[in-house]
């Protein structure tokens, strides 16, 4: 995975720059001796390297492809996502599976989570869930875009700006 190649990378950087407490010789002047691998902890609400899907219930895919609308700050420091599904197929499944308990962004990075969803019922029944995911930094805006990033890669999704 990536992460192993940046960690080792990030590691083997680090201790060239210590310095030795054997005469005050830089560690670079010394061999290196190899790293060991090291096993991240792997967290079960993780799927595969690559992939990326949305979940109302972990460990759940929702396969509806929600309609996505961006805002941002023009300071740039904020910023919110919408999302919007129609007829998600969770509605027939959360029986069976469990309750919805938030929108859930699972990429290879980690999980982005929301707990603001609301669902609209039309007739009696549940329609349409909208998922408001909010940013409150730079970091947290790149790392969303990261997400996006992915998820339309799986999906076969473009970005379509809007009038300014």
């Amino acid at each position: 995975c990536p992460a192993f190649l940046f960690l080792n990378t990030f590691l083997r950087m680090l201790a060239a720059t210590r310095k030795s407490a054997v005469a005050g010789v830089p560690a670079r002047a010394r061999a290196m001796a190899p790293l060991r691998p090291v096993q991240a902890p792997v967290r079960g609400d993780l799927v595969a390297c690559d992939a990326a899907s949305l979940q109302f219930i972990r460990g759940v895919a929702e396969p509806t492809v929600p309609e996505v609308r961006l805002t941002r700050s023009r300071t740039g420091s904020n910023g919110s996502a919408m999302f919007v599904f129609d007829n998600p197929s969770i509605f027939q499944a959360s029986s069976q599976t469990g309750e919805i308990t938030g929108l859930y962004m699972v990429d290879d990075e980690g999980t982005l989570t929301t707990t603001d969803v609301k669902a609209k019922f039309i007739n009696g029944k549940p329609q349409i869930i909208e998922a408001k995911f909010n940013m409150r930094s730079q970091f947290e805006w790149d790392r969303f875009m990261r997400f996006m990033d992915r998820y339309a890669e799986a999906n076969g999704l473009g970005f379509e700006k809007g009038p300014q």
